[in-house]
Formats: structure tokens, sequence, C-alpha cells
């Protein structure tokens, strides 16, 4: 008898506090055939996320719109995806989605995070550290907007990436909350987006 696996719909969080880079590294390097897991390093402390399936479907959504919205705009983009973001015995993070927006460049561009279990605060003192311009949150049904200066990251109503200017925030919010149906929310937004 074969017994199927449910995977787990909520994510799974472990912090390890107190840890040096080379322990880090050598966790990495344990976790390497693992896909989905997620691990992140900055000042001394370790997160591991295991992401569940509601962190994965709206991941993979709002990665879906993002590219349509590219696409149907004639941006050129590279989708960096879940790509591990180092610096060197500093910090390193993996993103949910990541976005270079007309050049390949070595830091993206644009970070996307749905968080279910973890804030983002510490997280954003992450990408600081890398120097990703802008940083997008989706939590509660809701994205929050991060655009970085020189002193820290400013919450910002709309995104100042010129290429991402015109995309409306709140059409985007609707059609990643229409639970019933992705294909509905899919050909809604497209045609948004063609009409606009």
């Amino acid at each position: 008898m074969t017994t199927a696996t449910v995977p787990s719909t909520s994510d799974q969080r472990i912090v390890l506090s107190g840890r040096t880079w080379e322990q880090f590294k050598l966790i990495q390097q344990g976790f390497e055939d693992s896909p989905g897991m997620r691990l992140a390093y900055y000042k001394g402390t370790i997160e591991i996320i295991m992401p569940g399936r509601e962190h994965e479907v709206f991941k993979s959504l709002i990665g879906f719109l993002l590219e349509l919205f590219f696409v149907e705009r004639g941006i050129e983009f590279e989708p960096t995806g879940a790509m591990t973001q180092e610096r060197e015995r500093v910090v390193s993070a993996q993103a949910d989605e990541s976005y270079c927006i007309g050049t390949s460049k070595p830091t993206p561009d644009l970070v996307v995070e749905v968080v279910f279990t973890s804030g983002g605060a510490a997280k954003l003192q992450r990408y600081q550290a890398l120097g990703v311009p802008e940083v997008w949150f989706w939590q509660d049904g809701l994205f929050s907007l991060y655009r970085l200066r020189t002193d820290g990251y400013e919450r910002i109503e709309r995104s100042e990436i010129p290429e991402l200017a015109t995309l409306d925030l709140e059409l985007l919010t609707r059609c990643v909350l229409m639970g019933d149906s992705r294909l509905e929310a899919i050909r809604k937004f497209r045609q948004a987006i063609r009409q606009a």
C-alpha cells in the first residue's frame, strides 16, 4: 500500500542564532539536494524556511502575473527567481521571486517576498546589505513596497522602477486574491493591461 504525503499548507521555519558564516556554509551544503528549501544568513543568524503549499501558490501566481505584465508591455526582464544572493561572510538570502529589469545585473532590481511565518524587518536588513533597490512583500492579502535610500528602506506607494511605474497594484492585488480560478485571474489581469 502506498501512502501519499499531503504537502503542508503552512511554512515551517527554523532560526539558529549565534552561528558563524562557516557554520552557515556547512548547513547550506547539507541542504544542496533539498529543492524548495530557503536558507538565509545575516549577523550570526541562520534562517531555514520550508515553504508550504499556500506560500508557493501565491509566490508562483505573483511571479506569473508580473512576468505577464512585462511581456504585455514589451519590457525586457531576466527572472532570477530564488537565486542565492550573497556578500561573503556578511549576508546570504534567497527571495521568493526576483527580477533584473532591462539588462542582466549581479543584484536584481526587484525582490518579491511572500510572508506567512516571518516578518519583513529582518529580510529588509538582509536586502539592504545586498543593495537590492526595491523589495515587495505580500502579506495578509496586501503588497507593501520598499525602496532603498541612503539610510535604509523607505515604504513607497508604487514602484519607483520606471518600467513598473504604470503597474496598477490594486489590480494586481485583486487578481492575486482571486482564489477560485487562477486562469480567470490571469485573464482579467491581461485584459486590464491591454485596455490601459
